[in-house]
């Protein structure tokens, strides 16, 4: 993720701004006694460098997403983003994985950049039927529109979130200044994703800090983290989230997705180890990726006896 990615982030105060008001009416809001379930991924499987690590010696790429799905809960799905998924792909994917695995897939560019939002009821179907084929491995979809995609265009947001369908998920991320430095514009956008259970995308990196708004309209908090490949700065700040994710759970968050983002891609390993080590200090039982150990070389003395 290049977005507000810095060359130099050394005088960067990455303190979270404070949860607003609304996100505390939205949680309180929610169905009470129900266990919150906390997904921790990446936005990619295909990284050969885990082979060897997370993925046993010898894994082929196609055996990647199998492997991927043994460590990690979740994945921030990118592939959709360029084309529609066909079934036939959807079936191999979901063959891959267990039933608890939820797969996130983003919005294709073609409605999103191309067309933005405007005669996308076609596309919206083409992409929502394809998605349905996921069934219970469906998370949350996303919706991420480009920087210059400006609050002038407020009503096609509108009007998108009005028509999209009930039974699929999605979360909406904004990235242009003016939908955070305008307040009027920033709640009608935000009052209409909560009437329409719509959720919110909250992009934490160094750049643009407007983008963590923290600003929840339903109770699905979809986090985009960018780190700094494994700088001192990236562990006090996924500690800071995940005591914030703790205190949202306990006043009604449902769901929490939190996917790694960092230049050198293999580091989200590191990354996500740390995250669901310091969430399962806070009292949650999330499964941590685990080394493999090359196997030891028989030792030649051993075989003369």
């Amino acid at each position: 993720m290049d977005f507000g990615r810095l060359p130099n982030i050394e005088n960067v105060d990455f303190t979270l701004p404070k949860t607003p008001q609304q996100t505390w009416e939205v949680l309180s809001k929610s169905p009470a006694n129900k266990k919150a379930e906390v997904y921790i991924g990446a936005p990619v499987w295909g990284e050969k460098e885990w082979v060897g690590k997370i993925y046993p010696h010898g894994t082929k790429s196609k055996e990647f997403l199998h492997y991927y799905a043994i460590q990690f809960n979740s994945i921030e799905l990118n592939s959709t983003h360029y084309n529609f998924p066909s079934e036939l792909l959807i079936e191999k994917w979901k063959a891959d994985v267990p039933d608890d695995f939820k797969f996130c897939p983003k919005i294709t560019n073609s409605i999103s950049h191309f067309n933005r939002l405007v005669n996308t009821d076609g596309m919206v179907e083409e992409f929502c039927n394809a998605v349905r084929f996921l069934k219970n491995n469906l998370g949350t979809c996303f919706l991420q529109m480009p920087p210059n995609f400006t609050p002038k265009h407020i009503n096609a947001v509108t009007n998108f979130i009005e028509r999209w369908p009930t039974d699929i998920p999605l979360s909406i991320e904004l990235r242009h200044t003016g939908w955070f430095s305008d307040e009027v514009v920033k709640n009608e956008v935000f009052a209409a994703m909560e009437q329409y259970n719509i959720g919110t995308v909250i992009t934490d990196v160094a750049g643009r800090r407007d983008a963590a708004h923290q600003r929840l309209t339903n109770s699905t908090a979809f986090i985009r983290f960018g780190a700094n490949n494994l700088h001192p700065t990236d562990y006090p700040r996924m500690e800071e989230w995940a005591a914030l994710l703790h205190t949202w759970i306990e006043k009604g968050l449902q769901t929490a997705y939190f996917f790694l983002h960092t230049p050198i891609k293999h580091y989200n390993l590191e990354l996500a180890t740390y995250m669901i080590n310091t969430l399962n200090q806070k009292g949650y039982n999330l499964k941590a990726p685990y080394q493999y150990k090359k196997p030891e070389e028989p030792n030649p003395q051993n075989s003369l006896f």
